[in-house]
């Protein structure tokens, strides 16, 4: 598409000039000069949520010459005047189409791509209707609130072969990457464990009812959710995210980053666990009341078991540990700490000392954008996303049926086990609400 526009340009101006037409002459970054991207290469992406992870995801989008920015979905005011403040900042205008409905702007021919930031319960719709419509698109993390609906957005995705890039923004960076090539190329000795933590839920008040303000569409907000009484604190992401009518808790929407990267550590992002038990607390009273506290043990049939904490969890700190029988390599955002400072050589594996290489992504957003223009695959596609997601839902679901669990990750159900494969399945949808079938 992009080279038939350039060719098309081009018959245009030697059509013109033999017809004694002179074009009008535009700016040079317009036609391309200077290394700018002419408006008819630019990828067009329309925004679906600008809350505070959906405006920190479109500023990555924002300073992509390649990209532009064209359509914003939201149906809070305050959020989209905040989106188009950073867009007016960065294209020095604010000329974006406004949308209060994201099946309009999925239907939106011009739109390549889709960016989907919405509250977690809001995940699974509007994604697969994306998808079907043809859009390549960068999902935030989690995929869903179950595994049913995460793995209709997959067929999806296989269905129309768009470009799926998933918000695990960690496999885009060097620590992560070095780490996992450190366990996987034995420069540890042969793993023996992985330690993965995260922070925990929170605690809250009750929360008192308030008067529905005139700036966001309540009913449309809550949408497939169970209709609750209003209060301002719902809609920022610290506190619905760890209400159970909106989410999983931080078992899920923190436990995605840290378990993806245990998952590429590990050598299993084709397939994953075993087994699953875990043990864990939830507030008493409160409105926030999803999981606050969890010891989640994962064992695999060929592969290193995993142990999934809360942070807090004496004995665990912060990030994922991986421990050989010869050492060992801990990693968070920003800093990777080994054993032997000797280990750390050759950080981007360019002379042969771990045959093993990883895909390597240095900007998410980025690689999003190349792979489309490519037809190759994101860092982190729709397959690697629901198998890194799925972990995160069959642990909640041990820990709530409080024993051991058999899973078997090829055929992604529990073995024998209705009750538990029950809780794979999505809950019902609010009033005419319904998950699109694929």
């Amino acid at each position: 598409m992009l080279k038939t526009d350039r060719t098309e340009r081009r018959r245009f101006l030697k059509c013109a000039l033999a017809a004694g037409v002179a074009p009008y002459f535009v700016p040079s970054h317009v036609l391309g000069a200077g290394g700018a991207t002419p408006p008819s290469n630019k990828i067009t992406l329309g925004v679906i949520g600008t809350g505070a992870q959906g405006r920190a995801d479109m500023g990555n989008f924002l300073r992509l010459d390649d990209v532009r920015v064209t359509a914003i979905c939201d149906i809070n005011q305050r959020n989209v005047e905040k989106a188009r403040s950073l867009i007016r900042e960065h294209y020095g205008n604010a000329d974006v189409k406004l949308y209060a409905d994201f099946q309009e702007l999925n239907r939106d021919p011009s739109i390549d791509a889709v960016q989907m930031t919405l509250p977690v319960h809001w995940h699974s719709m509007p994604s697969i209707d994306a998808v079907l419509q043809g859009k390549h698109i960068y999902h935030e993390k989690p995929m869903a609130l179950s595994f049913e609906e995460a793995r209709r957005v997959r067929t999806a995705v296989h269905k129309t072969n768009v470009v799926f890039q998933f918000g695990t923004q960690q496999r885009s960076d060097l620590y992560f990457r070095w780490a996992c090539e450190l366990a996987q190329n034995g420069r540890l000795g042969k793993l023996k464990e992985i330690h993965v933590s995260v922070p925990g839920g929170r605690r809250s008040e009750l929360l008192p009812e308030q008067p529905l303000p005139d700036y966001v569409d309540w009913n449309r907000w809550v949408g497939p959710a169970p209709m609750s009484p209003f209060h301002e604190n719902k809609l920022d992401i610290s506190w619905h995210e760890n209400m159970t009518n909106f989410s999983l808790g931080f078992i899920s929407c923190w436990g995605i980053h840290h378990l993806d990267i245990a998952q590429w550590g590990n050598g299993t992002d084709d397939t994953g666990p075993c087994t699953v038990e875990g043990t864990g607390g939830f507030p008493k009273e409160g409105t926030c009341d999803a999981i606050l506290n969890w010891r989640v043990n994962f064992e695999y049939d060929r592969a290193t078991p995993v142990t999934f904490v809360n942070d807090g969890t004496q004995g665990f700190q912060h990030g994922i540990l991986f421990i050989g029988e010869s050492g060992w390599a801990h990693v968070t955002r920003g800093a990777l700490n080994v054993h032997d400072p000797a280990v750390l050589r050759d950080p981007q594996n360019k002379c042969g000392t771990m045959p093993i290489k990883l895909p390597v992504s240095n900007d998410h957003t980025r690689n999003f954008v190349d792979a489309i223009r490519n037809g190759t695959r994101a860092i982190c596609d729709i397959d690697t996303a629901v198998r890194s997601d799925i972990l995160c839902q069959i642990a909640l679901i041990a820990v709530k049926q409080g024993r051991k669990l058999a899973w078997d990750p090829k055929a992604e159900r529990f073995v024998n086990d209705g009750a538990a494969n029950a809780m794979l399945q999505p809950r019902a949808f609010r009033g005419d609400l319904k998950l699109q079938d694929v």
